[in-house]
């Protein structure tokens, strides 16, 4: 099957590298434009040109296609599929209509649950037990077209948007192959999405990163494993931005004011709104990741209250 691949960051990659090994032919890369990235901020190129550029695939790179040339351009190539994986463009219908059997998109979710940009973050953040993959037929609407196949995976109580990430990515990879496999012997019986169960997973902020001491540590815990590993979960320590990286929940009741940090056991406890919240591996400003029992060695903390 003769296919055009769409994609920008990380979580793309291993499904065009899955593509890329299969029988199936990648004609043509799309992703997003260059953009200024670092300290020095140069252009720099997505993951996902990378790869293609590695393996020798065109790369397309328009801003949108409101030009009609960006349309010709890819009606051009004759492509049997659109498979698109977090490009970040909304496709217009005059690109969905191209590809002989249409556009199929790779979504972190398990549809129509967490509809939209950061699915994987806003499922840690809820505490879900459970999320997956939803490969589904793309429509003009955002993440609403018909289900081809949704595959499932558990989030552990230490699972992070980062690790989960990860996990999902190759899940994402595995499942769209499979897919491509099924669509090329014939059509799929497709799933519509249930309107009245959906959510949506809106963009992350910077300033949900702020850690509000008066939540329980359970919905702490879950906002920073959420929050890794960007923007990152923070709070003040003595004036300054500490950044938590890690934490676990302790089942035990504290009689301290929430944002109370007590040292138990050279652990860097911290009383909260309902329990008690651990924090395992933090950052100051300039400083590397370390444990909390490090940072507690060249920080005495005991009795300061965090967020002042």
């Amino acid at each position: 099957m003769k296919i055009v691949f769409a994609g920008t960051p990380d979580f793309a990659v291993p499904t065009l590298q899955a593509l890329l090994n299969s029988a199936h032919q990648v004609c043509a890369v799309y992703t997003q434009p260059d953009r200024p990235a670092g300290r020095g901020r140069k252009l720099s190129a997505s993951p996902v040109k990378e790869l293609a550029l590695t393996a020798g695939l065109p790369v397309f790179q328009p801003e949108n296609f409101k030009n009609g040339a960006d349309i010709a351009a890819l009606a051009a190539l004759n492509a049997d599929l659109l498979v698109v994986i977090a490009y970040g463009l909304i496709l217009p219908q005059a690109v969905l209509d191209i590809p002989r059997l249409g556009c199929i998109n790779v979504h972190g979710s398990l549809l129509p649950r967490w509809r939209g940009a950061a699915p994987i973050h806003r499922a840690v953040m809820a505490g879900d037990s459970k999320t997956g993959v939803t490969i589904m037929k793309m429509v003009k609407k955002l993440d609403a077209g018909d289900m081809l196949y949704k595959v499932e995976c558990p989030i552990d109580n230490d699972a992070t948007s980062s690790s989960l990430h990860d996990k999902l990515a190759m899940l994402g990879a595995e499942s769209l192959v499979h897919v491509v496999n099924l669509l090329e012997q014939g059509p799929l019986i497709a799933e519509p999405q249930d309107e009245t169960l959906v959510s949506y997973a809106h963009k992350l902020e910077k300033n949900e990163a702020v850690l509000d001491w008066q939540q329980s540590a359970v919905e702490l815990d879950r906002k920073v494993r959420g929050l890794n590993a960007w923007p990152v979960a923070q709070t003040l320590f003595k004036g300054e931005v500490l950044r938590v990286w890690r934490s676990s929940v302790i089942a035990a009741d504290s009689h301290h004011p929430a944002g109370t940090v007590s040292c138990n056991e050279n652990n860097l406890d911290v009383s909260t709104g309902q329990g008690i919240l651990r924090l395992l591996e933090v950052q100051l400003p300039g400083g590397k990741r370390i444990a909390g029992r490090d940072f507690l060695n060249a920080h005495p903390a005991h009795d300061v209250v965090l967020g002042l």
